[in-house]
């Protein structure tokens, strides 16, 4: 019996352990997405959903196509950002080592946040403006505009912007990423 309580214990302890561990992992960047979300006035509970997606809380992470770190952005975005933003010095040194830079979560939150935004000013005005700028962060904003071409001037619907992106690993990222928005959000209002 004594056996039993001890590894009942033991059991208990470990499964808190990574309980507890999960939820720093998921939670540790969220005073730097709750401030740069707050500066390129986006939804904080959005960007903390698109790097779950993108690489559940990983800097270090790399993509396929030369994507860097928690919110997989390319240096070239981050040489676009230092070019708007006046960051002479970043872009030279975005030319050099866009890993080390691009890989700084600060950094990475920011210059991902400033992207979010762009696409955000281009459909803001529109229903379900976070399907068309999460398409748009995936897979550009030249295709996101191709899907959203609307006929006889009516806006189409998030389901059915949702419904035109041709690319499947895209559809899944929007849908994946909203769901997660979603669910975070309705709790939140609980």
């Amino acid at each position: 019996m004594k056996r039993l309580i001890v590894i009942g214990l033991v059991i208990l302890t470990a499964l808190l352990a990574v309980y507890f561990f999960n939820h720093y992992w998921i939670h540790r960047y969220d005073q730097v997405i709750a401030r740069q979300a707050a500066i390129y006035r986006l939804d904080p509970d959005l960007v903390w959903s698109v790097i779950y997606e993108e690489t559940y809380f990983r800097p270090w992470k790399t993509g396929k196509d030369g994507e860097i770190g928690l919110m997989q952005v390319t240096p070239g975005v981050g040489r676009d950002w230092a070019r708007e933003t006046g960051m002479d010095e970043f872009e030279r040194r975005m030319a050099s080592d866009p890993y080390s830079l691009l890989r700084d979560p600060q950094r990475n939150i920011q210059i991902g946040c400033w992207y979010l935004e762009k696409s955000y000013e281009t459909y803001r005005d529109m229903p379900d403006a976070e399907a068309r700028m999460l398409a748009a962060y995936n897979a550009g904003p030249t295709r996101a505009a191709e899907w959203n071409r609307a006929e006889a001037g009516r806006p189409l619907s998030g389901s059915e912007y949702i419904e035109r992106i041709n690319i499947p690993s895209t559809r899944a990222y929007v849908t994946s990423i909203l769901q997660r928005y979603r669910k975070l959000k309705g709790a939140k209002s609980q």
